[in-house]
């Protein structure tokens, strides 16, 4: 195998580029070996003898793999959590499930006639007040104070 690494440094200069990214044609080697000056190294690039290589960059397939995961809730579990379960979904967050969902079921139970309306305002505000961990909290005590029948699902 010839001797290249003139035109090879050549070459780099002429196309601003490493050596390394320096592509030279194997079958044109002995063509290649004769060039010795700048002006035989730009007819070997401009007949494509010598090309420069493309940058090689980091490959970003795998890191899409894993956000396409995350995005359907893979790779969520007890090992990848970091920080206290409220840094990771807000008290104001936790607290409109929680009361979004009692006062629902409030409103369902006084439009089905289950509960009167004096009734459905007095949970309404002790809701409100938090004084019921979910709904089926607020179930258990509305069917303990006898204002809900006791027995099937409202």
């Amino acid at each position: 195998m010839p001797y290249l690494s003139n035109q090879r440094r050549l070459a780099s200069l002429i196309l601003k580029c490493g050596e390394n990214r320096i592509w030279i044609d194997g079958q044109r080697q002995e063509e290649i070996v004769d060039a010795v000056t700048r002006e035989d190294i730009r007819s070997l690039i401009k007949s494509g003898a010598i090309r420069r290589r493309s940058i090689r960059g980091t490959s970003r397939v795998r890191a899409r793999r894993h956000a396409a995961e995350i995005a359907k809730g893979r790779h969520a579990g007890p090992g990848s959590r970091r920080g206290t379960p409220y840094s990771r979904v807000s008290g104001k967050a936790r607290w409109m499930r929680r009361i979004r969902a009692q006062r629902d079921l409030l409103r369902t139970l006084r439009d089905e006639k289950k509960i009167p309306p004096a009734v459905y305002r007095r949970f309404y505000r002790q809701a409100k007040g938090g004084m019921f961990r979910s709904r089926a909290h607020l179930l258990l005590n509305l069917r303990l104070s006898g204002d809900l029948p006791a027995g099937g699902n409202p």
